[in-house]
């Protein structure tokens, strides 16, 4: 346990708790940590540092652990449209949803969740206890590693890192802090996913020899605003130079922002990276590979976006081969794939494969087989649930940032050898490509002031 008693260093909470709820002519169980509920006094604080799309999802999930505590929104967007479907999100809209919550769990007003637009705020507070991070890609690494810095645990949504330096970094800045982390590659607490893992490093189907990952391609209008390709004046309600943080300085157009940030390289890496810390994750987890990656990224091809704005990938094939042999081939549904949206693996003795909805084999015997205790690999069942065990127990999540970085490297080294039309030769343990000042020149990007100050002032 670090510092104090994760369960007593919240008392605090207990006193503002009078504060933020206006008092009730009887106070309710759940305010007394009776009947079930947990105590304000041992709930884990918790931050939301990105109140769009996920940021809504996350919030929705850690409001149903009775051990956490939300006390705080920070978004750079106050309230507006442009996210899912159109739909509107930002820090009051999820403030509003928090409070909503809370004061029906406790038969009462509740009017005690702060909204913030600079997340250093949030980080300078002493009484929160976590962060879950949901902003776009290019805002992950800097609030990652000064959340560390501040001793706060974190979860943070994937994809983990905008480039592979980046992911570095934010690893290193985790285990130096001795801070808990959790990505939200949440397949991994998937019992579908976790049983093809199993049997396929069990053994009992024989030798791993290929891996095939189905992404999605293209480039969705998610928020519905792909056409408003016109610059325009920021929305007074908008802090977009913030928005932009450590990304290259660009004109305000509204399709840049919200939910179809992931389509430009500047913030995202498109499907491929959007995708590739998901099903390329469950492939490192099979192959054993969570500390360590391919040797060769080949065969790339890819046909790019046409969009005036948009620049990512629209269609993608790679293959990256290990030392051991397994080929893992990473392409959008098509010819190559023979699963849409999730991942097979190809066994000597047969072929199982798993996706959000199912697991199955390509033989009754297979799904016969038992495993035994000894193939069990860590479990969870819900990954937010799993992020807060391990808050209080300090012991490691499912996808910690390790992980998700080595797997997430995959889905950079694709994307930057589909940029260069060229093979790559990688090398896991230097994270280096070999022989190629070009592409290690893509394993990093160049921060606009004053973030690439922070960033350097942060690394560890």
């Amino acid at each position: 346990m670090k510092n104090t008693n994760r369960r007593n260093f919240i008392k605090k909470a207990g006193a503002a708790m009078g504060a933020m709820i206006a008092a009730p002519t009887i106070i309710p169980a759940s305010a007394l940590g009776k009947n079930g509920y947990v105590a304000p006094s041992d709930r884990i604080t918790m931050a939301v540092i990105g109140a769009g799309n996920q940021g809504g999802n996350d919030t929705r999930a850690f409001l149903q652990d009775e051990r956490v505590q939300i006390t705080a929104i920070c978004d750079v967007n106050k309230k507006s449209d442009g996210y899912w479907n159109g739909k509107v999100a930002g820090r009051e809209f999820i403030m509003e949803m928090v409070d909503k919550s809370y004061g029906e769990k406790h038969g009462t007003r509740y009017k005690g969740t702060v909204g913030y637009e600079d997340f250093r705020e949030v980080l300078h507070r002493k009484d929160i206890d976590t962060v879950e991070i949901a902003t776009p890609d290019h805002w992950h690494a800097i609030p990652v590693m000064m959340a560390a810095a501040a001793n706060k645990d974190i979860y943070c949504q994937k994809p983990l890192s905008l480039t592979v330096q980046e992911g570095r970094d934010m690893s290193n800045a985790v285990k130096h802090h001795n801070v808990v982390f959790q990505t939200g590659s949440q397949q991994r607490s998937s019992e579908h996913f976790r049983w093809a893992v199993e049997m396929v490093r069990s053994g009992k189907i024989g030798k791993l020899q290929k891996i095939t990952c189905g992404l999605p391609g293209g480039t969705p209008d998610f928020g519905k605003t792909a056409h408003l390709t016109e610059v325009v004046p920021v929305p007074s309600d908008f802090d977009y130079d913030m928005w932009l943080g450590p990304a290259p300085e660009a004109p305000y157009q509204p399709c840049r922002t919200h939910v179809n940030f992931r389509w430009l390289l500047d913030y995202s890496g498109g499907m491929v990276t959007d995708w590739g810390g998901h099903h390329p994750d469950i492939a490192q987890w099979a192959v054993g590979a969570d500390g360590s990656g391919p040797v060769k990224i080949r065969n790339p091809k890819s046909k790019w976006s046409d969009h005036p704005v948009y620049n990512t990938a629209t269609e993608f094939y790679f293959e990256a081969l290990y030392e051991n042999g397994v080929e893992l081939i990473v392409s959008n549904t098509g010819d190559h794939i023979d699963i849409p949206f999730g991942v097979r693996f190809h066994c000597e003795d047969g072929t199982v494969w798993a996706s959000r909805k199912e697991h199955n084999a390509d033989k009754a015997s297979i799904l016969e087989i038992k495993l035994d205790e000894k193939d069990r690999l860590y479990t969870s069942n819900n990954h937010y649930r799993n992020f807060i065990d391990c808050v209080i127990s300090r012991e490691q999540t499912a996808a910690p940032a390790e992980y998700a970085h080595r797997s997430i490297t995959i889905a950079h080294l694709g994307n930057i050898a589909m940029m260069l039309n060229q093979d790559l030769d990688w090398d896991p343990v230097k994270e280096e490509v070999k022989d190629n000042f070009v592409a290690n020149q893509l394993l990093s990007r160049k921060m606009r002031a004053p973030w690439d100050k922070v960033y350097l002032d942060y690394r560890v």
